[in-house]
């Protein structure tokens, strides 16, 4: 029993001992080195947000929502160069299809909703194809008021709720 403590301090010294592999200087001595996965080619991490290819660049650099007024399904300007920017996106990444999500927020009955959802999609995918992306790569679905993002009563909320969300799929699967 007494060694128990000992031989435990010990095993963990000799463990702790193996966490860097190049602590001696790295890859000389090894005449063909491993790859190491993850490298940044030419600063970019691929998937990462920095990638232009990545669904998270399109996420947050390209921007994958656009916003409504009250009661509408027209595009605002901030909307429509929203959508300019996913267009070319998806004309450069032809590899990915896309989802485009209408949503509405909690004013009005579910069924209103969720045609009011479906006319923002629908608003989303025409300028989409009126850009040149193919219909074949765009689909529409409406949640209406079922999915918010913010839950609260109040015009802040209500305001990020009215939106069109376009969801990626597919894509490069390296």
């Amino acid at each position: 029993m007494k060694f128990l403590p000992m031989s435990l301090l010990v095993a963990a010294v000799a463990l702790s001992a193996c966490t860097n592999p190049n602590r001696f200087g790295g890859d000389e001595g090894i005449a063909n080195p491993p790859a190491t996965t993850g490298t940044p080619l030419n600063g970019v991490v691929p998937g990462s947000a920095n990638d232009p290819t990545s669904t998270a660049y399109f996420n947050q650099t390209v921007g994958d929502r656009v916003l409504f007024e009250v009661d509408q399904s027209t595009l605002t300007a901030a909307g429509r160069a929203t959508l300019d920017g996913q267009a070319g996106w998806l004309m450069t990444n032809a590899d990915y299809q896309a989802v485009i999500e209408g949503h509405a927020d909690e004013q009005g009955t579910r069924e209103y909703n969720l045609a009011l959802g479906a006319r923002r999609a629908n608003a989303a995918r025409e300028y989409l194809l009126s850009k040149g992306v193919p219909g074949a790569r765009l689909r529409v679905v409406s949640y209406g008021k079922e999915r918010p993002i913010e839950i609260c009563s109040n015009e802040a909320c209500y305001a990020k709720n009215r939106r069109a969300v376009t969801v990626l799929a597919g894509g490069q699967t390296s």
